[in-house]
């Protein structure tokens, strides 16, 4: 049987056929890419100094809600660009549209629905954010374009969905700094890092179809790769905090998700698929390990 990410259990499976449709193309199947569109936003809420708790809290909700819907937008607008190719490659094959579950122009009014759910969402934050925000939907659309052009696509993907730290530490401080910057480097190459793992999965279709992606390119030394991008990702993640002037507390907790990001890099193996999406999926506790890193940072005293 082919390997495939895609799950129509839970509470999936009790919906009409066609809201089934809809539900699968925006992956609420698999919450775990909210979470990680979600996570480096609650970084940049809780790494500046001076925020009130109540107001770092108010900030996580409306980004909690704000990743839902613009992480839905997203694989929206990804299975347009690539039904063709996804017809052909097995992990893909059953997806809405690639399958013809859901008409281009039902995506399309989708895909519209969705994106006014997260202008509503950007309206409730500081003015900073509306410019920011609006600039990452030109990744965001651009990103399925770049496995067809470069062989980094995944690092583009890091951009879009990393983009949420710089957006939420704008939204928690209305500026722009060094902080902001060395935490965005961090958020990318830790999504350059968990990407590649969840790239392996389809390395043998890629190369059949000639779609580009780290995860060939690195084929040869993927773990070298990998756990030099967490390697990167967690030693901006400690400038970004000396930057902010965060308390002692961070650095010792971040022996936790350091310890996550290395089981990671040791039980990857590229010819388990299987095995690469529970890794690409155990970033999630990667992420709040770093998000509690950031609270034990933060606390008084």
């Amino acid at each position: 049987m082919a390997h495939t990410d895609i799950a129509a259990t839970g509470w999936i499976r009790f919906l009409p056929f066609r809201l089934r449709s809809y539900a699968l193309l925006c992956r609420l199947d698999r919450p775990i890419g909210t979470w990680l569109l979600w996570l480096p936003g609650l970084w940049g809420i809780l790494l500046p100094p001076g925020v009130p708790m109540a107001d770092r809290w108010r900030l996580a909700l409306l980004f909690a809600i704000g990743s839902l819907a613009m992480r839905s937008a997203g694989c929206v607008i990804n299975d347009m660009w690539d039904r063709d190719i996804d017809r052909q490659v097995a992990r893909t094959a059953g997806r809405p549209l690639a399958s013809g579950a859901v008409s281009l122009p039902e995506a399309f009014a989708l895909l519209a629905l969705l994106l006014a759910a997260g202008l509503a969402v950007l309206l409730c934050l500081p003015p900073l954010c509306w410019a920011l925000c609006t600039g990452s939907l030109l990744l965001v659309a651009l990103y399925p374009l770049a496995k067809r052009v470069t062989w980094w696509p995944q690092l583009v993907m890091g951009f879009t969905f990393g983009f949420g730290a710089p957006a939420g530490y704008a939204a928690a401080t209305g500026r722009i700094d060094a902080a902001l910057a060395l935490l965005y480097g961090a958020a990318i190459l830790w999504d350059l890092g968990f990407d590649t793992i969840y790239g392996f999965q389809d390395i043998r279709d890629d190369e059949a179809v000639g779609v580009k992606s780290t995860s060939r390119l690195w084929a040869d030394h993927p773990r070298a790769f990998v756990g030099s991008c967490y390697a990167g990702f967690l030693a901006l993640l400690a400038l970004a905090g000396w930057r902010a002037a965060i308390g002692f507390w961070f650095y010792p907790a971040l022996l936790l998700p350091a310890a996550l990001a290395i089981r990671q890099v040791r039980q990857l193996d590229i010819l388990d698929a299987p095995r690469c999406l529970r890794l690409f999926r155990a970033n999630r506790e990667l992420g709040l390990a770093v998000a509690l890193a950031l609270l034990l940072g933060r606390l008084p005293g």
